[in-house]
């Protein structure tokens, strides 16, 4: 809301009450909803867009064959994750909880600009941090970091290595 807010305000030269603009993407969004658009007004990634309603959705990937392109791999989404949930965080520091070098999905992760680098570190040799991206939250259609399911939203079983001992 603070982008939209400060666009307008620069592009009329004057303030514009936060509540003209919440009424006006209420309006929208309430316009959209109708069966007479493919797409609707949607809060997503702490902003709004506009995306496929979902019983347009087959058709339209159809059409974008190049979704498939944009697949992660498993080891992808395992170093997502681990960024997501411990950052920042260093690539060395993601190889210590994977076990496995992480350069490759790192750099796709970047390319795919899922993730960014968010600073340095201060420890020795100061490398390079990363944290999750904007483009990470509208590709999972979620508006914080806090949206991401906790551990304790993970059934017990899950999370549980080897037999049970009786």
């Amino acid at each position: 809301m603070g982008d939209i807010l400060r666009c307008l305000a620069e592009m009329f030269e004057s303030e514009i009450p936060e509540e003209h603009v919440s009424q006006a993407i209420s309006d929208l969004q309430e316009k959209y909803q109708s069966g007479d658009f493919s797409f609707a007004l949607e809060k997503s990634g702490g902003g709004y867009q506009f995306l496929t309603k979902p019983a347009y959705q087959s058709s339209i990937s159809i059409l974008l064959k190049h979704q498939s392109q944009k697949r992660l791999s498993t080891a992808q989404l395992e170093t997502l994750s681990i960024i997501a949930y411990k950052q920042p965080i260093s690539k060395s520091e993601m190889e210590q909880i994977r076990g496995v070098n992480c350069d490759y999905s790192v750099h796709k992760l970047l390319e795919k600009e899922l993730i960014e680098i968010t600073g340095k570190s201060t420890g020795l040799g100061r490398p390079l941090l990363y944290g999750t991206s904007k483009k990470f939250m509208d590709y999972f259609g979620i508006n914080d970091i806090s949206d991401l399911p906790q551990p304790k939203d993970f059934s017990p079983e899950s999370n549980e290595i080897g037999e049970q001992k009786d």
